[in-house]
């Protein structure tokens, strides 16, 4: 290991300078008093014993997922695969044992392997291959991502109910997550601090020439490496799976971020040498703190993301002053003395912040805050105008109702809107509205709504296997068979035309290319040449329909699953959409009727999504109050054309 990695500035005494260095050496834990001791005193919703779960519970999959990241950037490697492996690794479970009869502990041991085989690849590209561990992990963390939804087809395929149960509680309060949380931690710090291949971590990640000249076998040790984070990567796929009953093919997408974020926030360094298992976790619980706290106060989903980006950049400057301070790093063989002295910084910080928080917990008592009904509406993304609109209709209502109504975005990730809903669940709310992500994936967490007595009303989307108070929603299957319609009467009943597909694994997705199918089964002139998934993005959209040209510049006409995506052809087709190539787009977006005005775009399936926003709002107030409200409210499609735009008010 390099000397410079191990060197403490000894000399440096007095009170000042060993508080200075006390604090650089447990920043982390730090910035976590901080953070639980500031948000006890602005929401009294948060240090709760349910809400206290949830956090843990929210930790677990990052968490999991960062101790096996940890032993790679230990090595002064990087590992962009996790995310991609465990969605992997979740995928091969269910497919084996829901769809192929595997016996589950079969299944559960293809999952591991699918994980380990995964990380033996990225060891082997990067040890033998030469490449950049950068690179090596970036291309797996496509190719996972693809298996999976080549496996699952792009859908979520429901997972074994003896599995299912790590999602859930022991003794109807302890979430299991957590305890396989723990677990996995104990085990990464034993592999750190007490294995062979734990010190060649340390040693490769100082010097890796100084480590192969000593005798080392580094190539085989990084195998070892980045085959041990697939383990991990699996099991934190397992658990997430769990979670939402399902593996979801497009689960875990952009997790690595978090996971290193995790390490290097919990005193891990990027280049290599420094970083222990008990930091990681410690990284994990505040980007769960965070999240929860700001879910909490209702601050926005937008504002969020830069304050996590704030935060690991601190991590990351507090990590550069650590090392031109020479302070000992963590997990970098800390004597005797110096675990004594953590030992006792701990349990002095357990006993302020405890001290800290009881004080602050006197400014809740008996203060009653708003006297207006709370509600919470958690959308699927506000990356898109439709939902947009949704949260717009949905707060003109709550304002005129007087309804203090708070609004998350789940970014389309099943997992992180699981986790908005039990903050909501946790957090005194007298009503949920929920626009799932997925459908089975949003079952779990409305079941313990519904145990918790709060009315849950879902908008667009359905959800399965939990029950509803109401369903406010327009029918994608029907709004499907109306574009299939729409663009087959305008062709005459024949002709050649693609179909741009919405995200893979969305129930959204899913249920209008089902209404495409059906619409077009009447019309046998209609000949599909291609269909892909654009994502519902207006530029992804633009770059598939490119391509698509290129293999069939004939085409006649084109249904997109919503307004963005058939914008984007638009723009692809140039001069043809609307005149020798119509577009028929679904949503009925401020921006697809304007192309409809304007005449590029043929037609938009509108749902009315501000009418759908309001009335969800208008349900939810009626269900808190207890009166009866319908199990579901329709909310009727409409073709929108050039003939009928400026009378549609959406």
């Amino acid at each position: 290991m390099a000397t410079d990695t191990l060197k403490s500035r000894s000399g440096t005494s007095g009170a000042p300078g060993g508080l200075r260095r006390l604090l650089l050496e447990n920043g982390a834990l730090t910035a976590l008093i901080v953070l639980v001791i500031v948000l006890s005193a602005l929401s009294g919703d948060f240090l709760t014993t349910d809400n206290l779960l949830n956090i843990g519970v929210q930790a677990a999959v990052t968490a999991i997922l960062a101790f096996g990241v940890t032993f790679v950037i230990v090595s002064a490697g990087i590992d962009l695969s996790v995310g991609s492996v465990a969605a992997l690794s979740a995928t091969v479970l269910a497919w084996g044992a829901t769809q192929h009869g595997v016996p589950v502990a079969l299944a559960v041991i293809l999952a591991i392997v699918t994980g380990i085989v995964c990380g033996l690849v990225n060891g082997f590209l990067i040890a033998y291959g030469k490449l950049p561990p950068f690179i090596a992990t970036l291309a797996m963390l496509s190719v996972g991502r693809g298996l999976a939804l080549v496996i699952s087809q792009g859908s979520p395929i429901p997972f074994p109910a003896s599995i299912s149960h790590l999602g859930d509680t022991l003794g109807g309060w302890l979430p299991v997550p957590v305890l396989v949380m723990v677990v996995m931690g104990l085990i990464a710090a034993f592999v750190l601090g007490r294995t062979y291949i734990g010190r060649s971590m340390y040693a490769i990640g100082g010097n890796e020439e100084a480590a192969r000249l000593s005798g080392l076998r580094v190539k085989k040790q990084k195998l070892a490496i980045y085959a041990l984070s697939g383990v991990f990567a699996a099991a934190a796929g397992i658990v997430l799976a769990s979670r939402l009953s399902s593996a979801q093919p497009q689960a875990a997408d952009g997790y690595e971020l978090d996971a290193i974020a995790a390490v290097v926030i919990g005193g891990a360094s990027l280049a290599g040498g420094t970083g222990k298992a008990f930091g990681t976790l410690i990284g994990a619980l505040i980007l769960a703190v965070l999240r929860n706290g700001l879910n909490l106060l209702s601050v926005s989903a937008f504002w969020q993301q830069v304050v996590i980006g704030v935060v690991i950049a601190l991590a990351v400057l507090l990590d550069t002053v650590r090392r031109k301070a020479g302070t000992v790093p963590q997990g970098a063989g800390s004597g005797g003395g110096n675990r004594g002295r953590q030992a006792a910084s701990y349990g002095l910080a357990a006993v302020v912040t405890v001290a800290i928080v009881g004080a602050t917990s006197f400014l809740h008592n008996g203060s009653s805050g708003s006297d207006n009904p709370k509600v919470g509406l958690s959308l699927s993304t506000l990356n898109n105008p439709f939902f947009v609109q949704i949260r717009a209709g949905a707060q003109a209502e709550a304002k005129k109702l007087g309804v203090d109504l708070t609004v998350t975005d789940a970014q389309n990730d099943a997992s992180q809107q699981a986790n908005q809903l039990q903050n909501f669940t946790s957090s005194r709310l007298g009503a949920i509205i929920v626009n799932p992500v997925d459908s089975d994936a949003a079952g779990n967490s409305v079941k313990a709504a519904d145990q918790a007595k709060i009315p849950v009303i879902a908008v667009d989307r359905g959800v399965n296997n939990a029950r509803t108070d109401a369903l406010v929603a327009s029918d994608n299957v029907t709004g499907g068979e109306l574009a299939a319609k729409t663009i087959a009467e305008k062709l005459g009943g024949s002709g050649k035309i693609v179909i741009l597909q919405g995200q893979a694994g969305t129930s959204a997705a899913r249920e209008r290319a089902a209404g495409f199918t059906a619409g077009l089964k009447a019309y046998p002139g209609i000949q599909v040449v291609a269909q892909q998934p654009a994502d519902f993005d207006r530029t992804k959209g633009l770059d598939v329909m490119s391509n698509l040209l290129q293999a069939h510049p004939d085409v006649q006409g084109v249904i997109a699953a919503n307004d963005e995506m058939a914008l984007g052809a638009i723009k692809a087709l140039g001069s043809k959409a609307g005149r020798s190539v119509p577009v028929v787009g679904f949503d009925g977006t401020p921006d697809g009727l304007t192309a409809v005005k304007n005449g590029t775009l043929y037609a938009s399936v509108a749902q009315q999504p501000t009418q759908l926003g309001r009335i969800a709002v208008d349900n939810a107030l009626d269900a808190l109050k207890g009166k009866k409200i319908d199990e579901t409210v329709k909310v009727p499609v409409k073709v929108v054309t050039k003939d009928n735009v400026n009378g549609f008010t959406g």
